[in-house]
């Protein structure tokens, strides 16, 4: 099925929106000898806001924003990785999703369920957002 009607040709750039809900994997995360001796579970929620190119409106798989690759670089360092803080582990999985070019903001949230004694969970979020030169770099290659 198309996206606009056959008679009508769109006009300006189409921005799409990937969200990567509850991401569920271990890790080593915190700075007290029981958090570094032991993974514990953290809870991965990812928003990408990206210019489509329009081949990708084509069904042309070639410049289209894999989320799979994405996910599978997310998923290697979370679970390699040893972070004394939850700020670096969000700001490092922000700056995997926000290195593909066509990317014009994304949003990470990471959740460290059971992190304190009375609540569900303690979570932490970041977000980054293309500058307006590279905005409109980008929205002219999708047009």
């Amino acid at each position: 099925m198309s996206t606009l009607p056959h008679n009508r040709k769109a006009r300006g750039s189409r921005h799409a929106t990937i969200q990567i809900r509850n991401l569920r994997l271990r890790t080593f995360i915190g700075f007290n000898p029981e958090e570094m001796s032991k993974q514990q579970d953290v809870v991965i929620n990812i928003e990408i806001r990206y210019a489509v190119p329009e081949s990708a409106l084509r069904d042309e798989v070639d410049g289209a924003l894999d989320y799979k690759i994405l996910t599978k670089r997310v998923i290697r360092h979370v679970e390699d990785g040893r972070f004394l803080l939850l700020e670096r582990l969000v700001g490092d999985v922000l700056g995997l999703c926000s290195e593909h070019p066509s990317i014009l903001s994304s949003r990470v949230t990471i959740d460290k369920p059971h992190a304190l004694r009375f609540a569900d969970s303690v979570s932490l979020t970041l977000e980054y957002r293309a500058d307006e030169t590279n905005n409109l770099r980008l929205l002219e290659k999708a047009s």
